[in-house]
């Protein structure tokens, strides 16, 4: 394995981690600030991994061409699904965006963002389950797909549980904690 390799597979990895640890100690400590903290900063690395592990591919795997991305990314595209389309490149720099900017407002103050909508929070895990089941699973295979598969299954039981306790998805998920 190579330098770039190893650098770009150890920072998806992390990355991974840090949203599998920050999502499940959200979801199952919402009203224990202690824990908030933690799950912000395993969010927070998550998300300066996934960073670095963009910047890495387009760096040793593509020598920072973007087209060389795109076109990577559609021949996988068209492997699994029989579609030439190298979009999905795109919806990745836009998810990193998305995830940068909900990095950024938990770091602007926790009760503001233990306020947010509920909905908004579901939908949010629900596309980095989208995102983590097609990285892990849809386009891996053997060992990788099955952590893959078990990962984005617990969280979204994780999920679910949350969902159930708190009722329904249009209250803020800690009105106590967006009091204080």
């Amino acid at each position: 394995m190579t330098r770039g390799e190893f650098i770009t597979r150890a920072t998806v990895w992390i990355a991974l981690s840090g949203y599998a640890a920050g999502a499940s100690i959200s979801l199952l400590f919402p009203n224990d600030l202690r824990w908030l903290g933690r799950a912000r900063l395993a969010w927070t690395v998550g998300c300066i991994a996934l960073v670095l592990h963009a910047a890495s591919a387009l760096d040793y795997y593509h020598h920072w061409s973007h087209l060389s991305a795109y076109l990577e990314t559609a021949r996988q595209t068209k492997e699994i699904f029989g579609l030439d389309w190298g979009g999905g490149l795109w919806i990745n720099y836009g998810f990193i965006t998305a995830w940068i900017i909900d990095t950024i407002w938990w770091w602007r103050g926790l009760p503001a963002f233990r306020s947010r909508p509920r909905m908004l929070v579901a939908i949010w895990h629900a596309v980095f389950l989208f995102m983590v089941f097609n990285a892990t699973v849809v386009f891996k295979t053997g060992v990788l797909r099955g952590l893959g598969l078990v990962g984005c299954l617990g969280l979204l039981v994780l999920l679910i549980r949350w969902h159930l306790k708190k009722g329904s998805l249009t209250d803020s998920p800690n009105r106590v904690l967006a009091e204080e």
